[in-house]
This record gives C-alpha cells, structure tokens and sequence, in this order.
C-alpha cells in the first residue's frame, strides 16, 4: 500500500482511493492487494499491443470476498474487472478494456468444490484451471474427462466458458454443459441460478434452466456479475478414441469436403468438434517465422510456403477430429467418414494410441533422415491430439503465438508458456458462418484481400462448433518490437473486423480492443442490454466497457 502515490489519479480522489484499497486489504489481507508499478505493468501487458495499466490488483479468496470488496468499490465509485487467471490470449490477456479499473483476480479462487462420479458433473471456481481438473480426475482414477482447449493447460474453465469458448470434445461446445451458476452482482448479493437459490433443490447441477427465466446467459459475454462458482458436466469415458487427419492439397478443395462432413456432423456420426485449418497454422505449430530465409517483410514467399509444405508433408487444408464411442461404434463412423469423403481430395488417416506406438517405433528406426524427421514431428502431434480429445491438456498448441515473436520459441516452452509475458504480437477475428463451404471460402478470400494489403500471412481455423454453424478464427500475428508492424496489425485486424461484419459473418467472441465496435447500427438489442445492465449496476461498477459498445471505459 506504500506506493499508492504513482497512480494515475483524478485530482481530488487520492484519499477515496486509498481508503477503499485500505479496507479492501481488510479483507482480502494486505499481501492480496498490490498496487506497486511493477505488478500494475505486468498486468497491462498484453499481445494486442494496448497496454492498460490497472489501479490496482485485489485478489480475493472466496465468494464472500469477492462481494465485499465489489460493495466496497461501490460506495467508492471505483470499477473492478474480473479476470479468472488472466490468460485470454489475443482478446485481452489480463487487461481491463479501459483505464482507470481495479484488476479482481480471482485465481486464487481454485477450489473443486464437487465431482460427482456417478451423474458425471463438477462444481468448480474461477481460478481452476484445465490442467488442476484433469489431474484431479486421474488421481480420484474416476471415469470422467473434462473437455480442453487449446489455450494451455493454465487457463480457467470459467474464464473460457465466460467467453462462450469452445474445445474438442463431443462436449466442446461449454456452454451447452454447464448447470447452476453462483455469481456476485453489483450490489455485493450472491445471486444463484437454476434451482440453485431453493436450498433443498437435488438437481441444481444437472438441469441448467431452473424454473422461471433462465439468467445465466446475461453473465457470459457481460459484465453484470461476477461469476463465483460453476457446475460443469464432465465426459464419460469412451471405450474406443481414434483422432482423424485430412489433409487437402489444393485451397479451392476444402469446399466440398466441408459440405461432405456436414451431413455427418448433423446426423451424429461425428460428434466432436472438427477443426480445418491452414498451412500457417501448422508451420506455426512447429517453429518460428524463418527469418533467415525470408528477411524482407512478415509474409512467407509463396515458393518457401510451398517447400515448407512439401517438407510437412501437409496440403493447403488440414482436418483434424475426433472419433468416441464403443469399438463397434468407431468403426462405423470410420466408415462413414470414409464413405462420405469419396469423390472429394480429402483421404482421412486414422490416429489410434496402437497406430501411435508403431509410427514412434518407425521414426526410432528411420533416425534423422527427413523421413523420420517428418515421422516424428506426425507422431508428437497426434500424441498432443489424443491427449487433448481425452482430456488432458497440452501447451503445445499455443506455439502459434510466438510465430513473429523476435527469438521465437523459448527455450522452456511449453512450460509456463505466456505469450503475453513473452511479448507476442496476436489479434483474432472470430467470425461465424454457416457450415457451408462456400461460405468457408468466402469468409477466407475476404480477410486474404486485408492480409495481403497489409503483409501478413492469414492463419485462419474453421471450427465446427455445433451441428450448423462454423467459428472461424483468424489470426494476425505480428512482431511487437516493430512499431510499424504493430500498426500495420492493428489496421489489419479493424477492417477485416468490419468487412467481416458487413457481410454478415459477425464475431461469436472479440477482443476488448474491438469491444467499442459491436454496435455499428444502435440496434435494439444493445439498448435493451444497457437497460438490464442499468437496472443491475447502475454505478457501473462492474467492468465498464466490457461488451458494452458506446460506453466509455475510463472509469475515473
């Protein structure tokens, strides 16, 4: 609390401000609320090239906390902005969407309060990550997998669902499989939903509606509470996983290959949430931007991305799914999937922990030949995939951050891998569209106009997120230490933004840099929102700014 004097303070308020820190340290303890220049930087960094240095950090331990340091900032006119572990990687990383917010970092917060193995569902807080979860189920040794993504096994599972994020599995799509919330409002009341608040209720995790209207859609995506605690549904064991991968050589081929898959995904047979990606996304899997053989510029000579396919062994498209059930059950659907693709360029190989063994066995035999080299790099992927579909997590997958990032890869990586800490440069546009391939290679050419424009390489991943609709994710990656590229990035991300927009493939999630641009006609739907958002925080005390187009988040 000694260094409160160098915040960014209105003339006037310097007591109030310290005097709310002061009573909030009453609660949380004074080691939880830092508001030194070192820890206010550190929580400002963020790949978006947008610092935004917080007041101060308070990191509660429970809900109770969390209510009496929010009822604090209340009567304090101070806002507070949530984070669960901070690791919202090119949407925001650890940073409020404006000034002048007390950071609530409620990674302290990780407690599992429940695993119910026989209903098959968790009770968790904010600061559980994916790797705690999946450790706890192998350790209890319970038949139960915790779907994943591929953030990195320190992000929260709260965190990703308040961001309507999706995964792998056949439960990828999160949101659809959490039941009874318990949130902190504005005013410091705990608030329960679904049958949560009877206190008698036996089923307050495992039917999410409750009865009445149905609330825990206004906290995702929001800022009108503070989501303390959560129940998840877990997954099942499957008897049999086999992991697919298609590679398609030619760009113009991905179409018909979408629209052979969707009959698959709508009738069942594919269950898990498919991904296609490009080529950039793989050679981003497995390196650095080779600088030394393209020095000029942040784009990728087409004869170089051609070698470095060829090299790969990969096409223009690859796709990448998961197969679960009983052995009778994979087997069909391989060969449905076989069958489906008959006619297009896409051949799948099929990924099992037996196919796995061999292809390591025969990357030992085939040494450091190119062979085996290539062998090798198939092998370890398809081992971070199979770990992924059965829930435990892998760091691997966020390589693809550090792509621009000057001395690439650490040497430590995965390990404590932050690509904001690290200083990579990452902006997404996250467009969805109809599981459609033509709309797939609309939604391409259009950002490659902006891509090219500005000299980046587009790195783009089309998920199948549900039965009807694709999430794109489109990835501008850059070199932060180039101001001119920072810049460059930037622009690039804003027009692929509203050009995305005006066609009508509007973003499932955005970054809080993009947060302001949500509302371009004054529709209905925002006003409707700002009356709810009124009515539950009128100080707005709760994350101003935070997916509330046309307020101001500067807060003092």
């Amino acid at each position: 609390m000694s260094q409160l004097n160098d915040l960014p303070q209105a003339a006037g308020v310097a007591l109030t401000l310290e005097a709310a820190l002061g009573e909030m340290a009453a609660v949380v303890g004074a080691a939880h609320v830092l508001a030194d220049a070192a820890t206010r930087e550190r929580y400002a960094r963020s790949t978006a090239s947008r610092a935004v240095r917080p007041l101060a950090l308070v990191r509660p331990a429970d809900a109770g906390e969390v209510a009496r340091v929010v009822a604090i900032a209340g009567r304090a006119r101070l806002a507070v902005y949530p984070i669960s572990t901070g690791k919202n990687w090119g949407y925001g990383d650890a940073c409020a969407v404006g000034a002048g917010q007390v950071i609530l970092d409620l990674s302290r917060m990780n407690r599992i309060i429940h695993v119910d193995p026989e209903l098959a569902y968790a009770v968790i807080e904010p600061g559980v990550t994916q790797r705690q979860l999946s450790d706890y189920l192998r350790a209890q040794r319970l038949p139960l997998w915790a779907d994943c993504t591929g953030a990195g096994p320190d992000t929260s599972y709260i965190g990703n669902i308040m961001e309507r994020g999706f995964g792998h599995s056949p439960y990828g799509n999160r949101l659809q499989h959490v039941a009874g919330m318990q949130v902190v409002l504005a005013s410091g009341e705990l608030l329960e939903t679904g049958f949560g608040h009877y206190r008698q209720a036996r089923a307050a995790h495992l039917f999410p509606y409750g009865v009445g209207p149905f609330l825990d859609g206004l906290f995702t995506q929001s800022n009108m509470g503070i989501v303390t605690r959560l129940g998840i549904w877990l997954m099942p064991q499957a008897e049999c996983v086999n992991h697919f991968l298609c590679s398609v050589p030619r760009h113009a081929d991905i179409a018909p290959v979408v629209d052979a898959l969707r009959p698959l995904r709508l009738d069942g047979t594919l269950r898990s949430i498919l991904h296609i990606g490009n080529d950039m996304r793989v050679f981003s899997g497995a390196g650095a931007f080779p600088r030394e053989a393209a020095p000029q510029g942040a784009c990728l000579p087409e004869a170089l991305r051609a070698r470095m396919r060829a090299q790969a062994g990969i096409g223009a498209w690859t796709v990448s799914g998961a197969l679960y059930g009983s052995h009778a059950q994979v087997a069909a659907a391989r060969t449905a999937l076989r069958k489906a693709l008959r006619g297009t360029a896409g051949r799948p190989a099929f990924v099992s922990q037996r196919s796995l063994r061999a292809g390591a066995l025969a990357a030992r035999l085939l040494g450091e030949t190119g062979p085996g080299r290539r062998l090798r790099a198939k092998v370890a992927l398809g081992e971070s995939l199979f770990a992924m579909n059965r829930g435990v997590p892998d760091g691997r997958f966020l390589a693809g951050a550090y792509w621009r990032r000057r001395g690439g890869v650490p040497a430590s990586f995965p390990a404590n891998a932050n690509p904001a800490q690290d200083n990579c440069g990452l902006l997404w546009v996250s467009p969805v569209l109809p599981l459609r391939g033509a709309d797939m290679l609309a939604v391409y050419d259009l950002a490659q106009s902006s891509f090219d424009q500005y000299g980046f390489d587009l790195f783009a991943t089309f998920s199948m997120i549900n039965e009807r609709a694709v999430g794109g994710v489109l990835r501008v990656v850059y070199d932060k230490d180039d101001p001119n590229e920072a810049a460059r990035a930037r622009a690039c991300h804003d027009e692929v933004f509203d050009n995305m927009f005006e066609a009508g493939y509007i973003p499932y999630r955005v970054g809080n840099h993009a947060m302001g641009r949500l509302d371009p006609q004054g529709d209905s739907y925002w006003r409707t929102v700002g009356a709810i958002k009124a009515a539950l925080d009128p100080a707005g005390t709760l994350a101003p700014g935070r997916y509330q187009p046309g307020v101001a988040a500067v807060f003092m």
